[in-house]
């Protein structure tokens, strides 16, 4: 039970089902391409991930001082169908602006 509130609660957020869907479509992103793109601050972004990566629906690859984020695979069935239903909801992302060069974090 606790496993099925924490995916439901990480998914109670727009940001993070924006996160989710922007992941999806454009595979594994740094940090700070992610930055860039929504235009958010590091820390709450950060935070964003941290609660969908507790979830069980990103994995995290540091690379130095860079973390890179992708979805999780495999995914249990109940995170692949939501994340199935989010690919439905023609949600509006950002471009996705990557970094030149090294990383500004």
């Amino acid at each position: 039970m606790e496993i099925f509130l924490e995916t439901v609660s990480a998914l109670n957020d727009e940001t993070r089902v924006r996160l989710l869907a922007f992941l999806n479509l454009h595979g594994p992103l740094c940090v700070c391409d992610m930055q860039e793109s929504f235009g958010m601050i590091q820390s709450r972004l950060s935070r964003h991930l941290k609660i969908l990566k507790e979830a069980g629906f990103l994995r995290v690859e540091r690379q130095g001082t860079w973390a890179y984020y992708s979805i999780r695979s495999p995914l249990d069935r109940f995170r692949l169908q939501a994340l199935e239903e989010i690919t439905t909801l023609g949600i509006d992302l950002p471009p996705l602006i990557k970094q030149t060069g090294e990383c500004k974090l």
